[in-house]
């Protein structure tokens, strides 16, 4: 038995613009990522996930409520999903990062799942409390699921998952748009992953 998970990217925040790093820092959308969230919503109205959760962090709680609307289902919040937390480099740039804490900010750019930002959180540590979330889906049903998620720790566990090094992400995935959806075919154990789209625009 496989089960296919469409994993989604929340909405434009409000730091979005400058962008700032937001990873456990509660951010909300802003009008964009508002109307991105009802695009969602009728992506999911035609493509009839049977299930629909998100982060525990706002803007992917509010992302997937129209979705969780047009299909009439309770959405199911799973805080194993919330964003990576970047630590000290939370609300910053890259540049004002580089300007503080240069060369944590060097190694967390050159291994990021093994280097995190100061006081933040190590990617393979997110993916590790991610992984059993998005596995316990795939072993409960065959039918889709729809889940709004984060840029960084969505890319981090696509490449756990299909078998690259998650240190590469970036330069792998190097982009996630907002509400694009990827989609995944897992193995009833969620051990083997198959890739059907990433980065697919709603």
């Amino acid at each position: 038995m496989t089960s296919v998970i469409h994993l989604a990217r929340h909405g434009e925040t409000v730091w979005h613009a400058e962008n700032r790093y937001a990873g456990s820092s509660d951010v909300g959308l802003t009008e964009r990522g508002m109307e991105q969230a009802r695009d969602l919503g009728a992506w999911a109205a035609a493509h009839g996930p049977l299930t629909v959760h998100s982060s525990d962090l706002s803007r992917a709680v509010v992302t997937a409520t129209p979705a969780a609307e047009a299909l009439g289902l309770e959405l199911q919040v799973r805080p194993a999903l919330r964003e990576v937390d970047f630590g000290r480099g939370e609300g910053l740039t890259r540049a004002e990062m580089a300007e503080r804490f240069p060369d944590d900010l060097a190694r967390f750019l050159e291994r990021p799942a093994e280097s995190p930002l100061p006081e933040g959180e190590p990617g393979r540590a997110a993916v590790e409390r991610a992984l059993p979330e998005l596995r316990a889906l795939a072993s409960q049903s065959e039918a889709p699921a729809l889940v709004v998620m984060h840029s960084t720790l969505l890319r981090l566990v696509l490449c756990t998952l299909v078998g690259i090094d998650p240190n590469r992400y970036r330069s792998v995935m190097p982009k996630v748009r907002n509400v694009a959806v990827t989609t995944l075919e897992l193995s009833a154990d969620g051990r083997s992953a198959a890739l059907l789209g990433f980065n697919v625009p709603v």
